[in-house]
């Protein structure tokens, strides 16, 4: 009987199969890959994959030191990251972090102690608060020396033993360390070469403040824990107003003759709890006034007037102009607030500052009324700007609701504040103009609730200088959306507080753009351009 010729394909191929695993064929790749081993290039790669993962695992367990530093015991240490950064943790409000080089390293100092004692004599006696400042520098000197030194014995030390375990060889295990070695020494080297001390400036406070409301997890538990909610918002911001005014570079709570500081909030939307974030903000920051681009209201209707009466106790000036969400009858009840300044083709000057604005031509919650399109909307704003051109003495700050209209001003005023797509962003146009869109001060409102995470409550601190008029920083506050407990303020500071404004044909140059984002799918206004637009909100 013979075989198909399938059958003997069959058999042959499971023939082969059946070699392959007879222990001859296993001694001849085990041989083939111990020659392998054995090569140059295998063995000088492996004791430097060795020594680069050792060292970096040494680095994150062993880079740190304990060492006073004042009256405190603080926590240095240096780890690997993919962010070079300088971190400072104050628990348990949170951190603020800066970015101080371009080198893989986390560098964090942490408090983990206050020494009563020695707080004490510091502040009962003059003479130790004087030597303070040198103190603190040469302790800090000390526990940055004694840092290094864990870190290069442990980032060193766990290589070689790495080494030594894989390979059973001294000699490896030298070679790893040596790598190990190298690859910190670089990686301090960069981070000399390129630390920024610039960067201390523009601090990025975040964290979460502990007995934050957790409670608050879904819009029924926002209207059942309203209460509790705003006052806990408003204890946020005084918490991390505070930590930040600490190591901030610019005043905040010290009385400045040399300092305007102005606080700028928009699209309220109609949320209470926007008033205690405003009102905290006004407090902690002492800002000479608060600026409204818009939206104060949400239909627009007389019983909303109600909301317009939690201005007057705000002990500051209220600027405002009209948002395409305000009536003429929402004007007329912030024009009743004995603090607020209703601006509506009018210059203003308040708190040493002299301001334009206008009110938004439509009125979109009327679905009756035929509004001005987004060209007609960009047009006003150009013969807006027309009329306060050669105004004497010159207008310090436009403030218009839609970005549209306020790009008018472009050429014309230093700095023009606008709001209208609860997106924050700012760019310096050519003509040397700042546009400055601001978020919603209110998490948009009831709309904060369409999405999957709630809108942000965002506003910014404004430092203008008092003899120039010129914007010089701006903090952004940004606050969790609804049941949301998180914060961040950063700091941004003018790169050229003094540059010329003149019209576009006059200066030609690139743009310089800071903290832009993308506009979200559907807001009104996606990029600054008169040309550009979508529906209103």
């Amino acid at each position: 009987m013979t075989l198909g010729g399938d059958a003997v394909e069959r058999r042959a191929v499971l023939a082969r199969i059946g070699s392959a695993f007879r222990p001859e064929a296993w001694r001849r790749q085990r041989d083939r890959f111990a020659r392998l081993r054995r090569g140059r290039f295998w063995r000088v790669a492996a004791v430097v994959l060795a020594g680069i993962a050792g060292g970096w695992v040494g680095l994150a367990v062993g880079g740190q030191v304990l060492t006073p530093i004042g009256p405190a015991d603080v926590n240095l240490g240096v780890s690997p990251s993919w962010r070079g950064e300088t971190v400072i943790n104050i628990a348990p409000l949170g951190k603020l972090a800066f970015d101080t080089h371009a080198a893989p390293l986390r560098f964090e100092a942490t408090i983990a102690e206050i020494r009563l004692a020695a707080a004490e004599e510091m502040f009962q006696n003059p003479d130790s608060i004087n030597r303070l400042g040198a103190s603190i520098v040469a302790d800090l000197k000390r526990g940055v020396v004694a840092l290094a030194w864990r870190a290069v014995l442990f980032s060193v030390g766990t290589a070689a033993l790495v080494s030594l375990l894989l390979f059973r060889s001294w000699l490896r295990s030298l070679g790893s360390a040596l790598t190990a070695l190298v690859m910190l020494a670089t990686a301090g080297g960069v981070t000399y070469l390129t630390f920024n001390p610039g960067a201390i400036a523009e601090p990025r406070y975040t964290g979460l403040l502990a007995g934050a409301p957790q409670v608050v997890g879904s819009a029924e538990d926002v209207i059942n824990h309203f209460s509790e909610y705003q006052a806990q918002l408003a204890g946020l911001v005084g918490n991390v107003s505070q930590l930040y005014q600490v190591t901030s570079a610019l005043p905040v709570y010290e009385e400045d003759a040399a300092t305007i500081r102005v606080l700028h909030v928009s699209d309220l939307h109609l949320n209470p709890a926007a008033w205690e974030v405003i009102g905290s903000l006004v407090e902690q920051f002492q800002v000479a006034a608060v600026v409204d681009s818009g939206d104060i209201s949400d239909r627009g209707s007389a019983a909303e007037d109600v909301f317009m009466d939690r201005i007057a106790e705000l002990d500051v000036p209220y600027v405002w102009v009209r948002g395409n969400h305000d009536s003429m009858g929402t004007q007329r009840a912030v024009a009743a607030q004995p603090n607020a300044v209703v601006l509506d083709d009018d210059i203003v000057e308040v708190a040493g500052l002299r301001f334009y604005g206008a009110g938004d031509p439509r009125f979109t919650p009327d679905k009756a009324l035929e509004n001005p399109t987004n060209e007609e909307v960009a047009a006003l704003g150009v013969e807006q700007a027309r009329g306060v051109a050669e105004a004497d003495p010159p207008v310090d700050v436009a403030v218009l609701h839609d970005p549209l209209q306020g790009e008018g001003f472009s050429g014309v005023v230093p700095l023009v504040l606008s709001g209208h797509g609860h997106d924050r962003w700012t760019e310096v146009r050519e003509t040397g103009t700042r546009i400055f869109v601001q978020g919603s001060t209110g998490g948009a409102g009831l709309r904060g609730l369409e999405h999957d995470e709630p809108t942000p409550y965002q506003a910014s601190v404004l430092y203008f200088d008092a003899e120039t008029k010129r914007l010089q920083a701006w903090d952004d506050i940004t606050l969790g959306g609804l049941g949301l407990s998180s914060a961040q303020i950063e700091r941004h500071l003018e790169s050229d507080p003094d540059r010329e404004v003149t019209p576009a044909e006059e200066t030609p140059g690139p743009l310089e753009t800071v903290a832009r984002t993308p506009t979200p799918t559907g807001s009104p206004t996606p990029a600054p351009s008169p040309t550009v637009s979508g529906p209103p909100q």
